[in-house]
């Protein structure tokens, strides 16, 4: 009874923020915990803005219930919005804020999360998807071949042993490569060339996707971040 009334209390002191919704009201990148329909469901009113300063958007670092980032590469980020909304369900815990951002209605106001940190675990996939992406991530975005680092859009993958030859498309046989050396070894095998790759193929564990995931800042660093981002590389004596 004490729990109803105390959602009710805050219903009543969020009303000026949010207004009922669905569960289309969340999108599809929050985890599903978030998007999942629930009676107190709320989005934020259109009345409501927030101060931009220098343009930033206000993006909130999210963390899993270890305080380590769901995701190094690409970093998990959500919006704002999709932040305060996780607040306002008592899915996070705010760690830290913007100083110069708050976010108004006409009665209330509040101060931007800038890193928040999930209260539910979100277990790592033990085997991470064969995808064309995660192979690049896996060879550290590097032709196997030439060693040089490469914007994906630069970047294919090869069959070691080619499909004309037999070779399957495998962890175990998929390499990243540039066009020029993937057209140079074309259906050929590596011993046939003397082209090998810089480091045997394998499938990776998603523990090591996130390790060569954080070689790769992002663009937008906020200074509340630093600390989750490498809690924990060895301090300076």
């Amino acid at each position: 009874m004490c729990h109803q009334r105390l959602l009710a209390v805050r219903a009543v002191y969020w009303n000026s923020f949010f207004k009922e919704a669905d569960d289309t009201c969340f999108p599809a990148v929050c985890p599903v915990f978030i998007r999942r329909r629930n009676p107190a469901c709320v989005v934020l009113a259109e009345r409501m803005r927030v101060v931009s300063v220098s343009g930033q958007h206000f993006p909130a670092l999210v963390l899993n219930a270890d305080f380590r980032p769901l995701s190094y590469f690409p970093l998990s980020l959500w919006s704002w919005q999709e932040a305060v909304k996780a607040v306002f369900l008592d899915r996070v815990s705010v760690l830290s804020e913007y100083e110069d951002a708050v976010v108004h209605s006409p009665s209330q106001s509040m101060r931007l999360p800038s890193v928040i940190a999930l209260k539910d675990y979100i277990p790592t996939a033990r085997k991470p998807a064969f995808t064309r992406f995660n192979v690049f991530l896996r060879d550290n975005f590097s032709c196997q071949y030439c060693h040089d680092r490469l914007p994906t859009h630069e970047l294919t993958f090869d069959h070691v042993i080619p499909r004309a030859r037999g070779g399957r498309t495998t962890w175990e046989n998929v390499v990243t490569a540039c066009s020029p050396c993937n057209l140079l070894k074309g259906s050929k095998l590596p011993s046939e060339l003397g082209m090998h790759p810089h480091r045997k193929p394998v499938q990776p564990s998603s523990r090591l996707l996130q390790e060569n995931g954080r070689t790769f800042p992002p663009h937008y660093l906020h200074e509340s971040w630093r600390d989750y981002l490498y809690w924990n590389t060895e301090l300076e004596t």
